[in-house]
């Protein structure tokens, strides 16, 4: 009978011990979802951004202006290369999630 006693006991920590753990991996599946959301949100505004400012530099050489062989040509160019290759990187994760 005390045998039957203590491994009721046993299973009764065992059980609570488990449901704790259960609720506490459950909370941390709940914070990186959340992390997982925030990141999406971040990599969205990112894209929005880098979008608008492709636009803009496209705005502002719209009829050509900045020359290659200036410093300021030089330094445009470079920026819209960089602005390019952001734009491909994101547009091409966009496309992978549809």
């Amino acid at each position: 009978m005390i045998i039957l006693i203590i491994l009721s006991i046993l299973f009764l920590l065992g059980t609570i011990y488990f449901a704790y753990r259960a609720y506490v991996l459950a909370g941390l599946l709940a914070d990186s979802e959340d992390y997982y959301e925030s990141v999406a949100k971040t990599n969205q505004y990112m894209f929005n951004r880098i979008t608008q400012t492709y636009n803009a530099m496209k705005r502002i050489d719209r009829i050509g202006a900045f020359e290659k062989d200036d410093e300021a040509g030089t330094t445009f160019s470079l920026l819209k290369e960089v602005i390019d290759e952001l734009k491909e990187e994101f547009d091409a994760k966009e496309e992978e999630k549809k």
